[in-house]
């Protein structure tokens, strides 16, 4: 089992982020950050499928952990994201037991899963496969996102799916999907993300969700989620411009 997985289910406190910017350099800055994995966000974001692989590379040298949060629930984008070599694969909008099932077999071998052999990256573009093929099936973090009504609602029987190993929190589509946008929504989204945390602790599944700032982390960990993606490449990028702008112009003022 890879230290990254071994931490994930062991309720290891780990901070991420989402990388969106298509390009490696901005996966060095962000893995130079001390942060404990790397999430690259395919769903959102304008990343080519090759350009997938370049960023898993980037973060690699830095041996910082790299997942994928794939564009739906295909197989065929989970096995893109694993054959590049990512270490784990975050699917979006899950919403019932057999697509949270449909993700673990996509990111298993048989006899586990469905996944096909392949000589990407992650077995050494087929010079080491018979290695790959012996380890990938405990090495690999099969996270899944809990964001909508439905996934609500069904959350007891996600969490209890075989090789789910994270139930992540998706405040935001969670928030439109439940009608609970802005301040009046905020305690009947709150009610909401302590229902998944509680379920997915339950059945001894590790618990994460995207939080925009730190300052709402803590709120989560004491109801036992322990995987964390802050923010964003983008988002770091702009406040922190915005910050420095503001200062600048302090200064200027004094």
């Amino acid at each position: 089992m890879s230290e990254f997985r071994q931490k994930c289910i062991g309720k290891t406190n780990l901070i991420g982020s989402f990388a969106a910017i298509p390009h490696p350099v901005a996966v060095e800055v962000m893995a130079l950050a001390g942060l404990d994995f790397l999430c690259i966000d395919w769903e959102h974001a304008q990343i080519s499928r090759d350009m997938i692989e370049a960023m898993v590379r980037a973060a690699d040298v830095h041996r910082v952990p790299a997942m994928v949060r794939v564009p739906g629930h295909a197989p065929e984008a989970v096995q893109a994201a694993l054959d590049s070599g990512a270490q784990g694969v975050l699917v979006p909008r899950v919403s019932t037991a057999a697509q949270a099932a449909m993700a673990v077999k996509a990111s298993r071998y048989p006899p586990l899963g469905e996944r096909g052999v392949g000589p990407g990256r992650a077995a050494g573009y087929g010079y080491r496969i018979p290695e790959y093929l012996a380890a990938a099936n405990e090495r690999i973090v099969v996270a899944v996102q809990v964001e909508t009504a439905e996934g609500l609602a069904n959350v007891e029987a996600i969490a209890a799916v075989d090789g789910v190993d994270v139930i992540f929190v998706g405040p935001g589509d969670l928030s439109v999907s439940i009608d609970a946008v802005g301040p009046a929504g905020a305690d009947k989204l709150s009610d909401a993300i302590r229902t998944i945390i509680g379920a997915t602790i339950a059945q001894g599944r590790t618990a994460g969700i995207f939080c925009a700032s730190p300052q709402t982390i803590n709120r989560w960990a004491t109801i036992g989620a322990s995987f964390f993606v802050l923010a964003s490449d983008t988002m770091f990028l702009g406040a922190g411009a915005a910050a420095n702008r503001t200062a600048a112009r302090a200064e200027l003022g004094s």
